[in-house]
């Protein structure tokens, strides 16, 4: 049976996309020859220095949704596009200032590890656990999503067999390599993004003169509605749905436990806040050039680019990248598209293999070896399991964007995932370091009424419900942070208040101590890949 592929195959295209590729199963193949213990397959054995632990963090987070989705976004609406990447920022800063340090002192590998030392451990990291499959299993679906619409534009292959070869990669990264591969698939990745970005932004602003003033001209003259895309409401968006967007993205940014997995990874607390520092350079110079790439694309491409980017704009950034490079059918246009394209695929990757990860430490690390195990498991067997876990996620996930199909935003996508991490993680998080009399009862009731309040008023949103464009949708909101974020901090707050449990604040003086000391925190296993 052959594969439904395009006679016009773009051969050197494929090429480049082959060369990543190698690259990142060399990297797979190193690493599993390192990665045999629990420590080193969830958390590369606490040996990743901050500098690269910082490149790694913005690969996590320079992801499909930011490359093609916030390109896409600026692409469709213009200035409201920008709001999404502003958010996302102020996120990662909010993780830094909060979590970051505090994370490393407290936790050993998951966010449920850090909830578990505060509170009763079985029915918080149940919870917990339960928060980060849906959260990861969502975000998961929105990076396929992009994936297929990659491979697709690249190949010419069918939407559902593109995810389904993305699937079985990531699956081999995380199975062979664990936290280690991905970790340096990751860092290759972020320097291969920047790369396109700069060389992106670079001939953007050298075809409109070195202005972006008169890049932002030509993009409205291409817009239809002309000079508002420049001011707010470019989207179409509500200022209802605008501030429920920057929620999502801020405090979900700040509570995704995949990227807040990385802070295990370094030696210490001090890494950990010197990786900080090196992400917020990284992502925020990478998002300002996805700011002029989304217009440049509007600029450049056409009045008629608005139906060959697809409906979520998704391919605004590879078919500008084809245009810049002398056109579709030259060399250069043929081999800029196909470097731009197999990076975006490598970002795909790379993120997908960190949240597969995250879901798989969720099932075995938070409830098979710390609830049915009753933390009995080896350092040996505990990975064993993870990489059978990791294959059915995988297939999960592929079955269900094969279901979603390929019509939707990624970025949009992703919003929906950080807005059940900011219902659901965030309040409790934040209050488990914080308030002293929070409590196991107000814990649970905060990540059960986050996490239902808002995958129920996702369903029912304009995004999920079924009917042309959402019409007749019962919740009027695409994201439902609104809501969803104050019932989960609502839920924290009734669950401690009536609860007669006081264990929790003698607790909270063990984690403040722990948070602020590291004492009893795990040694690291290699003090000297940062350094000190």
């Amino acid at each position: 049976m052959s594969l439904p592929i395009a006679a016009d195959v773009n051969e050197l295209a494929l090429i480049v996309f082959a060369a990543i590729i190698g690259v990142s199963l060399v990297i797979t193949w190193w690493a599993a020859k390192r990665t045999h213990t629990a420590t080193q397959f969830w958390a590369a054995g606490r040996g990743v220095g901050s500098a690269q632990n910082g490149f790694a963090i913005a690969g996590d987070l320079m992801s499909a949704a930011s490359f093609l989705g916030f390109a896409g976004l600026i692409f469709l609406g213009g200035f409201d596009g920008w709001v999404v990447p502003t958010a996302s920022i102020l996120g990662l800063m909010l993780m830094f200032i909060l979590f970051a340090e505090r994370m490393r002192n407290a936790g050993k590998f998951t966010l449920a590890d850090v909830l578990a030392f505060r509170f009763d451990q079985r029915p918080v990291r149940a919870a917990a656990a339960t928060a980060t499959l849906f959260i990861v299993l969502i975000y998961l679906i929105a990076q396929l999503v992009g994936a297929g619409a990659v491979l697709q534009s690249l190949t010419g292959l069918d939407f559902k067999l593109a995810v389904i070869g993305t699937g079985v990669f990531i699956v081999v990264y995380v199975v062979f390599g664990g936290m280690l591969a991905v970790t340096w698939v990751q860092i290759v990745k972020a320097v291969l993004l920047l790369a396109a970005g700069i060389t992106l932004t670079a001939l953007v602003l050298g075809k409109a003169g070195g202005s972006p003033i008169e890049v932002f001209d030509r993009a409205t003259a291409q817009h239809p509605k002309g000079d508002s895309i420049l001011g707010p409401g470019g989207s179409g968006r509500s200022a209802a749905d605008t501030i429920a967007l920057l929620i999502a993205f801020c405090l979900g940014t700040a509570a995704l436990p995949h990227v807040l997995m990385r802070f295990f990874t370094v030696p210490d607390a001090r890494a950990a806040r010197k990786s900080a520092g090196w992400s917020v350079l990284l992502i925020g110079a990478f998002f300002i050039m996805t700011s002029i790439i989304g217009f440049g694309a509007r600029a450049f491409l056409g009045p008629e680019a608005t139906e060959t980017v697809g409906p979520g704009g998704n391919l605004a950034a590879p078919l500008l990248a084809e245009e810049l490079g002398g056109g579709k059918g030259s060399v250069g246009g043929d081999l800029f598209l196909a470097f731009v394209s197999a990076v975006a695929f490598a970002t795909i990757l790379a993120v997908v293999a960190g949240l597969v990860i995250a879901a798989s430490g969720a099932v075995v690390h938070d409830i098979w070896s710390s609830i049915i195990k009753q933390g009995q498991d080896t350092e040996q067997s505990e990975p064993r399991a993870a990489r059978a876990v990791a294959g059915v996620i995988g297939i999960v996930a592929i079955a269900l964007t094969m279901l979603a199909g390929p019509s939707f935003n990624v970025a949009s996508m992703v919003g929906l995932a950080l807005s059940v991490a900011a219902s659901a993680n965030f309040p409790v998080l934040l209050l488990a370091f914080t308030w002293r009399r929070f409590s196991t009862a107000g814990a649970l009731t905060g990540i059960g009424l986050g996490l239902v309040s808002s995958l129920v008023l996702i369903v029912l949103s304009p995004t999920v419900w079924p009917g042309p464009d959402g019409e007749g949708s019962p919740f009027s909101l695409a994201y439902p942070t609104l809501i969803s974020v104050p019932l989960g901090f609502i839920g924290c707050w009734l669950g401690t208040v009536l609860s007669a449990d006081r264990e929790g604040e003698a607790a909270y003086m063990r984690m403040f101590v722990r948070t602020q000391t590291g004492l009893g925190a795990e040694p690291a296993a290699s003090a000297t890949a940062d350094g000190h």
